[in-house]
């Protein structure tokens, strides 16, 4: 491993490490959304990091060949200031505060510094000044793909509506069958879920579980324990006096 003292700039082979880690497809490492001085970054806890670095994804072999090695790693991103370490405000809160400790610990929070490769992000500036571009010179373009354009527009407009017009349908039909049952039904509860296009449409329909409702499944029971209980006491009691005048 490269003396990170005699470096003025991270190594080539800890900023592969880097793009490793903060590549969640590769690693497996699944960092979370907070906010860090008022910029939102991406978070993880030191533990996770250090699992992922010793452990193989997607068949290949791991990083590192011990957990002492993967802490050194992680430590030598601290000190580059590729990644920092910090701590929740507030139980179960978004806000993140820099600690003023920077050393690895395993059940700290640590949030991206780096990037990661910023070849997307040019690519991408590339591509709105070309459309931008395209649109000032739509007047100049052939009538067979100003013809082409009219229609996608058209159909981007369609599935557009169409969505629309799903999401209304769903709550007439949420809002009309909570008049005829306990539990509301909504045609494709993922509609609006945190989840891919196609998950999006599965499934085609869901009761809405009420809040509190394994405390609900709970109570019944319960309540038929208790009442076995109860029962069975009185029973218990006239079987052992039963006993007694048996004996006398």
């Amino acid at each position: 491993m490269a003396d990170t003292e005699a470096m003025e700039s991270p190594s080539k082979e800890l900023m592969t490490f880097a793009s490793y880690l903060h590549n969640p497809t590769k690693s497996g490492l699944r960092a979370r959304e907070g906010v860090l001085n008022g910029r939102r970054v991406q978070f993880f806890k030191g533990k996770s990091a250090i699992n992922a670095l010793v452990k193989a994804e997607n068949g290949e072999v791991a990083k590192v060949s011990s957990r002492e090695e993967a802490v050194e790693w992680v430590q030598d991103l601290l000190d580059f200031q590729l990644i920092v370490r910090c701590d929740k405000v507030g139980e179960g809160s978004q806000q993140l505060r820099i600690n003023p400790m920077q050393s690895f610990d395993e059940d700290a929070y640590f949030a991206w510094l780096y990037e990661g490769s910023q070849l997307m992000t040019y690519l991408g500036g590339i591509g709105v000044v070309a459309v931008v571009l395209a649109g000032v010179m739509f007047p100049l373009w052939p009538s067979s793909l100003r013809k082409g354009t009219w229609y996608l527009s058209m159909l981007a407009l369609g599935l557009l509506g169409l969505l629309f017009a799903i999401a209304i349908v769903r709550l007439i039909v949420y809002v009309i069958s909570l008049g005829v049952a306990p539990q509301g039904l909504w045609i494709f509860p993922n509609l609006f879920e945190d989840v891919g296009f196609i998950e999006s449409f599965i499934p085609l329909y869901g009761w809405d579980a009420p809040s509190g409702a394994s405390a609900d499944n709970a109570a019944p029971g319960a309540t038929t324990a208790a009442a076995a209980a109860t029962a069975a006491a009185p029973s218990s009691g006239t079987d052992s006096g039963a006993e007694q005048k048996k004996t006398n």
